[in-house]
């Protein structure tokens, strides 16, 4: 999936004549049709034509014809569906800013010259955090912030992480207390 980025998913149905609702990862939300064709996992093709803020009207390529996604169910069929594009469509990213696919796969330096790998790349919504796979420990859950990484360097392959600090407990806050 490394010549692809996620651009956006599909959520749950809006009406009951086939739109959904359509979560854009897009810098300009509205821009998510411009690209052309989206795809998903498997491959399949997908059109987009916005109708509201965040509603679309859905179609899919099936034997070389656009087929109009017209009931609520059909477009429930297709919740959550992920949406990508081929990166060759993307324009580059500016200076300090990267694909978040282009961090998956990345030697991560930690604190006391520890090493991991960028396992994934996780947003909920809050904003992006770095799963970090680590030898012989639990992965590390990391806030993607320039705090928490304050250097990326693509072309070597790596980047540093600082984790939050974690506090301990104060006392009279333990369990069952």
């Amino acid at each position: 999936m490394k010549g692809r980025i996620l651009v956006g998913v599909i959520g749950r149905p809006h009406g009951v004549r086939g739109l959904a609702r359509v979560t854009s990862h897009a810098a300009a939300p509205a821009s998510l049709t411009a690209y052309g064709p989206l795809h998903d996992e498997a491959g399949g093709r997908y059109r987009l034509a916005w109708r509201g803020a965040g509603i679309a009207a859905l179609a899919l390529w099936r034997d070389g014809a656009w087929i109009e996604i017209r009931d609520r169910d059909q477009a429930a069929r297709l919740t959550n569906r992920r949406l990508y594009l081929d990166r060759a469509v993307l324009p580059p990213p500016d200076t300090d800013e990267f694909y978040l696919a282009d961090l998956i796969g990345l030697d991560a330096v930690l604190p006391e010259g520890a090493r991991g790998r960028v396992l994934a790349v996780h947003d909920y919504g809050a904003g992006a955090s770095l799963e970090i796979e680590r030898s012989g420990a639990a992965p590390l859950l990391v806030p993607f912030t320039r705090a928490a990484v304050p250097e990326i360097d693509l072309e070597a392959g790596h980047l540093v992480v600082i984790p939050p600090f974690e506090h301990e407990a104060p006392p009279g806050n333990e369990a069952g207390a």
